[in-house]
């Protein structure tokens, strides 16, 4: 038995619907403002991290007053000019904390222009101090004198080439050691420090897709874990907004796995927002994804049997007769396919004993379309 119905829409309430567009949202309001926001397939400003590590002493503290970390670009000369600050964490530090492992983050992915850096320099205060153990095995403090050749900040020769999209992260050893100096008769202690620099690209670059042209524009992004723990205080979002063919270019991705979301920009788009597992990030190099394809959110329907009893019900698309979904009704007769994709659906409802039903329904875009009132009759004896 054939039956005609009228259609009504409604918005669909399915859990998963709701947090798909709740993840819409948020992303968009997100990278709206977010720091790490690329915005474009252009080349984002390489980003440079600095971190303090000390070789162990035999002091009980060594304070030194930290006042920037200085880079200079496509020069090696030995002049004053050129110098630009990386804006650095300030303050006093004891170089004796970050000894067997641990470090201290100076600076933390600063934009610098591309090009050879050329030399880093480390500017310190005069408020320097050191603490020694006396022949009682009490500390006791004293200043630490810095030559006024070094008062403009240590200079390490570092002339490694910066390429745009990248993080680069720089490691300073401060050799405690060697760098306290007991100057003879004056008494005086005097800093003079030994520095070392080593670096790494600790980044790589994802490269992709999106279409179709009407999902656009979209925004594709990662959760980066920066500190490899569970707590989110430590996790920061890149992303990056398609041009106008649907091209994105993630930069400053740290090595690493990764799931990455897109969604469209506009969170009424009719397309739904997607993620794609498993894509590896190698620090120095550039992943690119295979193109991806935003579907169409997809629609649903609904039913009620008045025999209030549980039915079978099948799904089969009207233009293959391919069978998409087969369920049961509850014991009142009512019943919800989800997740098809807009369409024209045959529905056939049925009980053992009585005359199945087809409905014909035609599914929207992220919308429930709700059957008339099926009522089954008894088959003939």
């Amino acid at each position: 038995m054939s039956l005609n119905y009228n259609k009504t829409k409604k918005p669909m309430k399915r859990l998963e619907k709701l947090k798909m567009l709740l993840l819409t949202l948020v992303l968009v309001s997100f990278f709206a403002c977010n720091k790490n926001d690329s915005s474009s397939v252009n080349p984002e400003s390489p980003t440079i991290s600095v971190r303090l590590v000390d070789a162990p002493g035999a002091y009980e503290a060594v304070n030194v007053e930290i006042v920037d970390v200085m880079i200079k670009m496509n020069d090696s000369g030995e002049g004053d000019e050129g110098w630009m600050s990386l804006e650095a964490e300030s303050g006093i530090v004891n170089l004796l904390d970050f000894t067997g492992g641990f470090s201290k983050v100076l600076v933390d992915r600063f934009p610098i222009p591309a090009g050879t850096l050329s030399q880093m320099r480390l500017v310190l205060g005069d408020g320097n101090t050191i603490e020694i153990l006396n022949d009682q095995e009490v500390a006791e403090t004293f200043d630490l004198k810095t030559p006024s050749a070094q008062q403009s900040g240590l200079k390490v020769k570092i002339d490694a080439l910066i390429e745009e999209g990248f993080t680069y992260n720089y490691v300073l050893d401060f050799d405690v050691q060697k760098s306290i100096v007991m100057a003879g008769n004056s008494g005086n202690i005097i800093l003079k420090p030994v520095l070392y620099a080593s670096a790494e690209v600790s980044s790589g670059i994802i490269e992709g897709t999106v279409g179709p042209a009407e999902a656009l524009p979209a925004v594709a992004s990662v959760l980066v874990d920066d500190m490899g723990d569970n707590d989110p205080e430590n996790d920061f979002v890149i992303s990056a907004t398609t041009d106008e063919n649907g091209a994105f270019a993630l930069w400053g991705v740290p090595g690493g796995t990764y799931e990455v979301m897109i969604a469209p920009v506009n969170a009424e788009s009719d397309y739904a927002a997607t993620s794609i597992e498993g894509v590896v990030v190698t620090n120095g190099e550039i992943t690119t994804m295979d193109p991806v394809e935003l579907m169409l959110k997809p629609g649903a329907i609904s039913g009620d049997v008045t025999n209030d009893m549980v039915v079978n019900v099948s799904v089969k698309l009207k233009e293959t007769d391919e069978v998409v979904a087969t369920l049961n009704s509850n014991e009142n007769g009512e019943f919800l396919i989800e997740d098809l994709p807009a369409g024209v659906y045959i529905v056939t409802v049925g009980a053992e004993g009585y005359v199945s039903v087809e409905v014909e329904a035609t599914v929207e875009v992220d919308a429930e379309t709700v059957l008339e009132a099926i009522t089954l009759v008894l088959e003939e004896a």
